[in-house]
């Protein structure tokens, strides 16, 4: 994760709520339990895509993602209010202005966002907005970017979008736990098996990708960028 002894500013930047957890939950709990920094940002309300909804469901889901966050471990959650499912409406731009300000306030060493080639189209417009706002620019601190594999999204993508091979492994140790406990503080975005995103199909993946790698559970990623020096991880 981080070389011994230095803590890192963790950013979790995501177009749902929910994704952090189903992207990266394991590994976010990891670091903060080690001490580092761990914040996140949502890009995109979620809920409104699938028809009418109220103004206090979306209430509740924000509430459900701050009780995710503290499972987790994290120092905060950031909601905005990009439309769910139409982030493709909105001028890149102006998701990249959001991005750039979040990491401008944090600046984070390590970044977890979504895959490139997932289904979803605002999963998509995230990635490439984060990989827009983390150019290696002079001045910016070294950092590495990580995309994720979202259950429901990236599984589901059609063979003409860039597909999900992972180069990295995160061994869960007994992360797992808490990271479907963080999924269960969605209560109306958890799902019945055999859906990919319910606590089963979570596990399941996590010890698909754990058997790829020698572990009990693990998280995949795709390294987006890394720029470091000789000697750190």
């Amino acid at each position: 994760m981080t070389s011994a002894g230095a803590l890192a500013r963790v950013a979790a930047i995501f177009a749902h709520p929910d994704d952090e957890v189903l992207g990266c939950g394991g590994a976010l709990s990891l670091h903060a339990r080690r001490g580092d920094e761990v914040r996140i940002l949502i890009l995109a309300t979620g809920l409104t895509s699938r028809g009418k909804t109220s103004t206090a469901a979306i209430r509740a889901l924000r509430r459900e993602a701050e009780e995710a966050c503290a499972i987790l471990g994290g120092r905060s959650v950031e909601l905005r209010d990009f439309p769910d499912n139409a982030m493709d409406s909105i001028p890149l731009l102006k998701v990249v202005a959001r991005v750039e300000a979040f990491l401008a306030d944090f600046p984070a060493t390590r970044i977890y966002t979504h895959h490139g080639g997932d289904l979803n189209v605002d999963h998509r417009v995230t990635h490439q907005a984060v990989a827009t706002a983390a150019r290696p620019l002079p001045g910016v601190p070294d950092r590495v970017v990580l995309a994720c594999e979202v259950p429901s999204s990236t599984e589901w993508a059609p063979a003409t979008l860039p597909p999900f091979i992972p180069t990295e492994f995160l061994d869960l140790e007994d992360a797992l736990t808490a990271k479907v406990a963080a999924m269960r503080a969605y209560r109306g975005e958890l799902r019945k098996w055999p859906h990919p995103r319910s606590a089963q199909g979570i596990e399941a993946l996590a010890r698909w990708r754990g058997g790829q790698c020698g572990r009990e559970a693990a998280e995949a990623f795709v390294t987006v960028r890394r720029v470091g020096r000789i000697g750190e991880p």
